[in-house]
């Protein structure tokens, strides 16, 4: 297998290639599950092509809570099938599919009735337990444990006395979400499919009734293409609605988008070894280790405005601060903030109004000859997503086509993986870098790490991190451009990196030198180094006062303030 590399030269070829002739997919949509299931068709030796109208998981997969979990509170729903499913799919990540990218993390429940709430809480986690191992892929993880308050005060010295009375420890698992996706799209590239992004849909191609393909406009040179398929899969997430509507049908269901907001604190504010979940009135809230950060969330409101760019209020930061201080000793206040970010879950509409009710799973239609539409579900189970899409997509095709692989296929980078961790010391000697540095590495790109170290060899000023953003090395921001499909800054500092949202600047004092290293690989110039810089600085400064407003239609019209730099 071939290392994709997606630099701007292979996204030229890509839509060359996909206009030429008819594939036998064509999946509109690079989130993960547009990801994963061009990952699926491709496996199956089908022609499949991916095309994406912003970058890879600029929508919903890149703004989750980096949570790849079995869904803990689904248990109390008694929805044991999507719990069970769930956990199955974290396990094959962790020990299979992506060891590299995707890490255990641990999660201190606190108890504030005695008796009946360790028993009703402990009964759940244990078979939480009891199912992961079951799904055969959850040996990998330690099993939850009962804690007194003065031991779960020893591992979390940040909660108040009085706010438990004891405490649950239980694992999950974390990645970075928007990496995971870039990885897919890679994996799925190394394996034949034809990808790009900044690769709009704006109608597709009928003969009759059926649906035979689509026209693709590239967003950046103008240029259209007509891209024919046996298959066309609608991936778009919370945009299938307006998807549908390209073909003058809605279909057979209907995805509403829910508003979740996260907030990104420094490591030093809340002392603890151990990440947190808490009850509020409406669902859970999470406090999760990221790095020399915490990641603290989620909110759950309806939402019908901008979907592109969906704003955090004020009102939503301060909803997230009283419920995470009514725990704490030291409180935080606005001035702990690093960063905010929001998404959009697509939900599959039902008769509830309440956003919290509405469905976390899947359906997949057919709703047309030649296309399928695949929506709703949860980040941790888009490979059975991407199953069900093909699966459906096969039944459009005159050909004998071969089962799902993807159970026993890992993402670029897993192979060999756990053999460089091993050696990080040794890699770190050979190179002159510090073994953290290494281990950083390691951890976003596992054993595509040497394609990072050929890029220092040959020019040793890349090994030396960022002076705004000393966590990333300035070889990763080229190697964003060409190797993973970057296009413009905010792309590098708000996906590849997670800049914009772990310093306090939100990224701006790192955006001239990250615009300077991706030039020669882009083909910029000063005046295009300008403007990139212009945009990002605009971009974040929109976005601070969306977060001055007290609702989302203020908050909304301020983020819209810093339009796209290329309009979609």
């Amino acid at each position: 297998m071939r290392t994709a590399t997606l630099g701007p030269a292979e996204r030229t070829v890509a839509l060359a290639t996909m206009a030429e002739r008819e594939l036998d997919v064509l999946v509109v949509g690079a989130g993960v599950v547009g990801a994963g299931t061009a990952l699926d068709a491709a496996t199956r030796g089908l022609s499949t092509g991916l095309v994406e109208a912003r970058d890879w998981a600029s929508g919903t997969s890149s703004r989750s809570s980096k949570l790849i979990h079995g869904g803990l509170r689904y248990l109390e729903m008694l929805d044991f099938a999507l719990v069970r499913e769930a956990l199955k799919e974290r396990g094959l990540l962790l020990e299979r599919l992506a060891p590299h990218l995707v890490k255990p993390v641990p999660f201190l429940y606190p108890l504030q009735h005695k008796g009946w709430e360790r028993l009703y809480a402990g009964s759940g986690v244990a078979l939480y337990d009891a199912m992961s191992v079951s799904s055969g892929h959850g040996r990998g993880l330690p099993v939850h444990r009962h804690l007194s308050r003065k031991h779960a005060l020893r591992v979390a010295p940040a909660l108040k006395k009085d706010a438990l009375v004891g405490a649950l420890q239980y694992y999950d698992a974390q990645m970075d979400d928007a990496r995971f996706v870039t990885e897919l799209v890679r994996t799925a590239a190394s394996y034949g499919a034809q990808v790009a992004n900044a690769a709009r849909v704006i109608g597709f191609l009928r003969e009759g009734e059926r649906v035979v393909g689509a026209l693709v406009q590239d967003v950046e040179g103008g240029t259209e293409y007509e891209i024919r398929a046996k298959q066309v899969v609608n991936a778009t997430g919370v945009w299938t609605d307006d998807t549908q509507g390209l073909i003058g049908e809605r279909g057979q269901f209907h995805v509403r988008a829910s508003k979740g907001i996260h907030l990104v604190v420094p490591k030093d504010r809340i002392h603890s070894s151990t990440g947190l979940i808490l009850r509020t009135e409406k669902s859970v809230l999470f406090v999760i280790p990221w790095g020399r950060h915490w990641i603290i969330g989620t909110t759950d409101t309806d939402w019908d405005l901008d979907k592109a760019h969906p704003a955090a209020s004020s009102a939503d930061i301060d909803y997230l601060l009283q419920h995470v201080n009514s725990v704490l000793n030291t409180p935080l206040t606005r001035d702990d903030v690093q960063g905010v970010y929001a998404g959009l879950r697509p939900l599959l509409a039902g008769e509830s109004d309440a956003t919290s009710k509405l469905s976390r799973e899947h359906t997949v239609a057919h709703p047309a000859p030649g296309l399928v539409v695949v929506a709703g579900g949860k980040y941790t189970t888009y490979r059975v997503m991407a199953k069900d899409a093909v699966d459906e997509a096969v039944h459009g095709l005159d050909q004998r086509v071969a089962a799902c692989v993807t159970e026993d296929t890992p993402l670029l980078g897993a192979e060999g993986y756990k053999a460089l961790w091993n050696a990080r010391a040794r890699i770190a000697a050979r190179t002159g870098l510090h073994v953290a540095r290494v281990e950083h590495l390691l951890n976003r790109y596992g054993s595509m790490t040497e394609e990072i170290l050929e890029l220092i060899l040959a020019d040793p000023t890349l090994g030396e991190p960022l002076p705004a953003a000393d966590d990333y090395l300035r070889a990763e921001i080229v190697y964003a451009a060409s190797h993973e499909g970057a296009r413009h800054l905010d792309d590098v500092l708000t996906r590849r990196t997670r800049i914009s949202i772990e310093t306090f600047d939100r990224g701006t004092r790192s955006a001239r030198l990250c615009a300077e290293l991706m030039a020669p690989v882009l083909g910029w110039d000063e005046g295009r180094i300008d403007r990139e810089v212009q945009h990002y600085e605009k971009r974040v400064e929109a976005e601070r006062e969306s977060q001055r407003q007290p609702d989302d239609l203020t908050a909304d019209a301020a983020r819209l303030g810093a339009p796209d730099i290329v309009p979609i």
